[in-house]
């Protein structure tokens, strides 16, 4: 008897799983942003953060209305999710954006297809604004041991002590927030990212495989593997010490989301990923969600 063969995208996680996903859309969240308004968003799981706290300027405000759809000029027919932040260089004359989708993703392949944004669709350039696509579970208390993130930042301005431009690919173990004590493994890649790009991150219980564009960039291994669920979530947010003074026109920045994938406990490379991806698009899936949540549910939070 001839033995069939699963195909690639549907093995396993290599390290502590034994069960193979029985099809394409088992364990898998994706969407593709189509909505007609993001009020339509809620149904689907997403949160869209309005209020103040960390990160951000402080007298910042992250705004539900700083989210929006707009048609794609490149692909006639597509629509992509906007987030805008704008500054003055105050707090008060700061608002940024943020989303978040529901907290119970941890172990398999997540990726992301991202517009970044060298220089603001208006105003003066020069802010150190935070370009972002991450997963992250809630601190509890300083250096709180469940604590769990993965982040994908753009940094086309610099920031952090370094006016370098530059992508970081970041796993976290724990941090303390006031006063800043962080510890992680960093990848830092040192160049321009404007444009569109697809990362990738391949999460196990022993490893976070990272790629950019279908390379592989970073490994990051022991205690900086995250423990805990996570929400996915999306942020732009400037990061305090800015080289442009307060006061005067505010500057604008955009990044654009395309689409967003998750396979629950499947190792998948970016060929698998793209080629899944191009195969609901085809079948005309605008978006799916059959990743459990966790039993009891977890408190979804879009405040970090």
């Amino acid at each position: 008897m001839r033995r069939a063969t699963l195909p690639l995208a549907f093995v396993a996680l290599a390290a502590g799983c034994a069960t193979v996903a029985p099809g394409p859309t088992a364990n898998l969240f994706f969407d593709d942003f189509s909505y007609a308004k993001p009020a339509d968003m809620a149904a689907a799981g997403w949160q869209l953060r309005d209020g103040t706290g960390h990160p951000g300027l402080p007298g910042g405000r992250f705004g539900a209305d700083a989210i929006t759809l707009v048609d794609d000029p490149l692909q006639p027919g597509n629509r992509v999710l906007r987030m805008t932040a704008r500054t003055d260089g105050t707090g008060p004359g700061t608002v940024q954006a943020q989303l978040c989708h529901q907290r119970k993703y941890l172990q398999g392949t997540y990726a992301a297809r991202i517009r970044f944004s060298d220089a603001p669709r208006a105003g003066a350039d020069g802010d150190p604004v935070i370009e972002s696509f991450y997963a992250v579970a809630p601190l509890a208390h300083p250096f709180d041991p469940d604590f769990s993130e993965l982040d994908w930042e753009y940094l086309p301005n610099g920031g952090w002590g370094s006016g370098k431009t530059r992508l970081y690919g970041v796993s976290w173990q724990t941090v303390q927030i006031d006063p800043w004590e962080a510890h992680n493994s960093a990848h830092e890649e040192f160049a321009s990212f404007d444009g569109w790009h697809v990362l990738l991150m391949q999460v196990t219980k022993n490893a976070v495989h990272e790629f950019v564009d279908g390379r592989e960039v970073a490994v990051h291994d022991g205690r900086n593997v995250p423990v805990s669920p996570m929400t996915i979530s999306f942020n732009l947010w400037f990061a305090v010490g800015g080289t442009l003074p307060a006061g005067g026109a505010p500057r604008v920045y955009d990044e654009d989301i395309d689409w967003v994938f998750h396979a629950k406990d499947r190792v998948l490379s970016p060929a698998e990923v793209d080629a899944q991806v191009r195969a609901l698009r085809a079948d005309h899936v605008p978006r799916t969600d059959t990743v459990p949540a966790p039993i009891p549910t977890l408190q979804q939070r879009c405040d970090i």
